[in-house]
């Protein structure tokens, strides 16, 4: 009798502990904090109490009803805790994973339910209690777990949580203890009342306490079935029940078959403890595996992608995109700057920087390189630092030397669209976490991608302009030969005239004024549209080539200045072409400096390069200009008196003959246009 009155006590106290906490589910429930099932659930648990109270003292409880009762109590809370989920969350899980988890409580009932209508034998059999509700508290722990991770910034969320999963924690730890000597242990089944009670009372007093704090809904993070069910919870009550499964089979078949068990299960732990040890491979696919199934991501992926298309489709100014790339990606991963490398003159160069140093032009790769064919055929991404992997070291030694002059670099990221490496991104060096997981990579590539496109798109929409620009240059060309039609048609009628009235002064005189209207109109013309007929592409001294383009600005000040190192470099090109691009250059120098300046161009040899300078003392020009409208095409800064071609036929010309152009200037001392071209090349 003492032992009934113990336990009456306890599970009475446990009865009236969880009525005061369906009062206060009650208040929470209208203040709209928590879920009404809450308070079905904490009822059903006073009334489970109530009724072993009861049978301790009053009535004898048949073993079916206490198994239906124990059942109901589980599913209760199983339930309670599915829906406050979705409550908090304020979306819906998905269908599946609620019907599985509920179905499990509700087949356990209905089997019940079935063995006691049959009057099966196995209904009185005290293992099927333990087991049943031990499988039970191990899914209910798993429901904990997945509202506590879900929830964890709710403080009235994470107290039911952690009251609820301490009660589903004792009853694994009292059904495993039970299973293993095949009987319910009296003790720690007389204490279970009180226990619920005081987890019901802590839970009451807490609620209470909360109900003033409502915080806001947070975001559901399960995007995988399999991230609901192997949590870390799981894992511990499965093995949990492992070990009950196994001390159960060791006392049923004892003797030689419990030596066998405990031999093979210790030879087994050794084997794999060895060889998570010593295989490194092994432990980092692991490590892999469980990051990516059982752990939160670092990253907010749906916002990520969010903030990153809004920013990137946002209207900017033409020459700003670039940097906003940069911009976009190093703030996702908490870099501090970087610089943008695209593909330009057969190599990639830098065009952008936003918060990196030393980043000269001279930091150029050529397309085909180790460094770019891995970028393109693994899409991989470098940490020239890095010290990981083997394959890390391996993939650093194909990096430039130039890349180890950039301070503080963190990562090369390429930038892919489809087969074609667009350009690459390197980021400056976080002030926190440098390290990079497989989330990091997997992010920073698609990142790439993204960022590739954009970039991509709009070096189309660039392209396209400059089509329609062409385009227009066209119809306006079409005008002009219009005009000199209609020039030619006055020349002609002039000298058909001329015959029979070359004797008459008055038509001397008007074919005079016809002639000179005629020059002024073809003067203009050609003014705005210089038109060159394709010549020989031929092998041509290029001394005679800069001379005769001086003298075709020799009309303008100052006067070029021609300083030939070398007359004996050749080059083979379309000498009208070669011509008017030095002679634009040489003129853009002297319309940008006085009369009392000097334009010098120099011509020298260097390896297999013709090296021509052009230099001037103008008024020079700005970093930004030079990066972002020298070399477009209809961009003058020339108000009605150019068309803004010149440069960027020059530019388009001398690499078509496989060199490059590059340009340093200083506003208000001067600019320096540099031409490499292959020479003695036939």
């Amino acid at each position: 009798m003492q032992e009934n009155h113990i336990a009456y006590i306890s599970y009475s106290a446990g009865s009236v502990a969880f009525a005061l906490l369906t009062v206060a589910f009650v208040y929470s429930w209208r203040i709209k904090l928590t879920h009404y099932s809450l308070i079905i659930a904490s009822t059903i648990t006073a009334l489970w109490n109530l009724a072993i109270a009861a049978n301790y003292q009053y009535v004898s409880l048949e073993r079916e009803y206490l198994l239906m009762l124990e059942t109901l109590r589980y599913g209760a809370w199983i339930a309670a805790l599915l829906a406050s989920l979705q409550h908090t969350l304020g979306q819906k899980l998905e269908a599946k994973l609620r019907y599985s988890i509920n179905g499990l409580w509700l087949i356990s009932l209905f089997l019940i339910i079935g063995l006691s209508a049959a009057h099966h034998p196995l209904i009185q059999d005290s293992n099927l209690l333990i087991w049943n509700s031990l499988i039970l508290s191990i899914a209910g722990l798993v429901t904990v777990e997945q509202l506590y991770r879900n929830t964890s910034q709710q403080r009235l969320m994470k107290l039911i949580s952690v009251a609820i999963g301490a009660l589903f924690a004792y009853d694994i730890y009292l059904f495993s203890y039970s299973l293993i000597f095949n009987q319910i242990d009296v003790g720690l089944w007389q204490s279970r009342g009180a226990v619920n009670g005081l987890a019901a009372l802590a839970l009451c007093l807490g609620s209470l306490a909360l109900t003033s704090q409502k915080s806001e809904r947070s975001v559901l993070s399960v995007s995988r079935p399999v991230a609901f069910y192997t949590t870390s919870m799981s894992v511990a009550g499965s093995f949990l029940a492992l070990i009950a499964v196994g001390g159960y089979y060791v006392q049923l078949y004892g003797g030689r078959w419990g030596s066998v068990v405990q031999v093979a299960i210790l030879f087994g732990a050794l084997f794999t403890t060895v060889i998570l040890f010593v295989s490194s491979t092994i432990r980092s696919r692991i490590n892999v595996w469980i990051s990516k199934h059982f752990f939160r991501h670092k990253y907010d992926y749906r916002a990520e992608w969010l903030g990153l298309i809004s920013s990137l489709t946002q209207s900017t100014a033409q020459d700003n995109f670039h940097e906003r790339a940069i911009n976009m990606v190093a703030s996702i991963f908490k870099s501090e700057g970087g610089a943008l490398w695209l593909e330009s003159q057969r190599a990639y160069r830098p065009v952008q920087t936003h918060n990196m140093e030393n980043i000269s032009p001279e930091m150029t790769e050529e397309l085909n390189t180790p460094f770019c064919q891995l970028m393109i055929e693994k899409e991989w991404v470098f940490s020239p630092h890095g010290t990981g992997k083997a394959s890390m070291g391996t993939a650093n030694s194909q990096l430039p030397p130039w890349i180890y002059d950039i301070p503080d670099l963190w990562l090369v990221l390429p930038l892919l669209t489809e087969t074609r490496l667009l350009g690459f991104i390197a980021l400056k060096e976080p002030k926190h976490d440098t390290s990079l997981t497989w989330e990091d990579l997997d992010l920073l590539k698609t990142v790439g991608r993204q960022v590739a496109s954009y970039l991509d798109r709009h070096e189309a929409a660039e392209q396209l302009a400059r089509s329609k620009q062409f385009d227009a240059f066209n119809k306006l060309t079409a005008f002009i030969m219009h005009d000199l039609k209609n020039l030619i048609a006055q020349q002609g009628l002039v000298v058909e005239n001329a015959a029979r009235h070359k004797e008459n002064p008055a038509f001397v005189e008007d074919a005079i004024k016809t002639i000179d209207n005629s020059v002024g109109r073809m003067s203009n013309l050609l003014r705005k549209l210089q038109q060159q007929e394709a010549s020989e592409v031929k092998s041509l001294e290029l001394h005679k080539v800069l001379m005769e383009a001086a003298k075709k600005c020799q009309d303008h000040k100052p006067s070029a200045s021609l300083r030939l190192e070398s007359k004996d470099i050749k080059v083979v090109a379309d000498q009208d072409l070669l011509i008017m691009v030095l002679a634009n250059i040489i003129k853009n120098g002297q319309e940008a400096t006085q009369n009392s300046g000097f334009v010098d161009v120099t011509l020298r040899q260097e390896g297999k390069n013709a090296i021509i300078t052009i230099e001037d003392n103008g008024s020079g020009m700005e970093e930004d200009f030079i990066r972002h409208r020298l070399f477009k095409p209809f961009d003058t800064t020339k108000s009605g008196k150019g068309m803004g071609i010149g440069v960027y036929q020059t530019q388009e010309f001398i690499v078509d003959m496989g060199g490059n152009i590059n340009v340093e200037s200083t506003p208000g001392e001067g600019s320096t246009f540099t031409i490499s071209i292959p020479a003695n090349a036939l």
